[in-house]
């Protein structure tokens, strides 16, 4: 897979500035699905493999130029593995600070003293007439008995990785993208796909 544009399949600034430092020293112009008009692509899938896949090979073929889909979302142990697959559709309105309440009072009410979670992603590079490749990474943690810190986004104020005494929210990007989900899920896909592609 050789490409000079990719299309990240998502509406979502946050994950867009994340990837965006990801890729930063590679000679590829990440453009977003807002930049070039592109519709959100409804997440009618059961797993974040499903989800990403659709979201990569529709806008694909929608704009003619290789895209990436990625899905990922927080899997709390003692709600059976929610939100999962919902977890953008968890919040309300799209409004992460109440979607962190509602889960804090969830696990609150299952009187448990699990507190474990992780965070998993799945990306999915798709060609435009082509076959497509999948990566996944997965970050393993526990949830923070209250929201703490403001960097990231999303969950990441409630989640504490394995090995560390803070959550996401207080680390700095770099510190997050080297240990993350989705950091992890991009060292697979840069080792593949963009490893001739680095800047000497």
């Amino acid at each position: 897979m050789k490409f000079a544009k990719l299309v990240v399949a998502s509406h979502n600034q946050g994950k867009i500035k994340e990837i965006k430092q990801m890729l930063a020293p590679y000679q590829v112009d990440v453009v977003s699905a807002d930049d070039l008009k592109l519709p959100d692509v409804e997440e009618t899938g059961k797993t974040f493999e499903e989800n990403a896949r659709l979201k990569a090979e529709t806008l694909a073929k929608m704009s003619g130029f290789y895209c990436l889909g990625d899905d990922s979302g927080l899997c709390v142990n003692c709600l059976d593995g929610k939100p999962g697959v919902y977890s953008a559709r968890y919040a309300p309105n799209r409004d992460f600070d109440k979607a962190m309440d509602m889960l804090l009072d969830e696990i609150k009410a299952t009187g448990s003293k699990d507190r474990s979670a992780y965070f998993s992603c799945v990306l999915a590079v798709a060609k435009p007439n082509g076959r497509t490749k999948v990566f996944e990474g997965r970050v393993n943690g526990s949830i923070a008995e209250k929201k703490s810190g403001s960097n990231g986004f999303g969950y990441d104020p409630i989640f504490i990785p394995e090995g560390y005494s803070k959550s996401f929210a207080n680390f700095t990007n770099e510190e997050k993208n080297a240990i993350s989900h989705r950091g992890r899920a991009f060292q697979k896909m840069i080792a593949e796909i963009f490893k001739e592609k680095k800047k000497s």
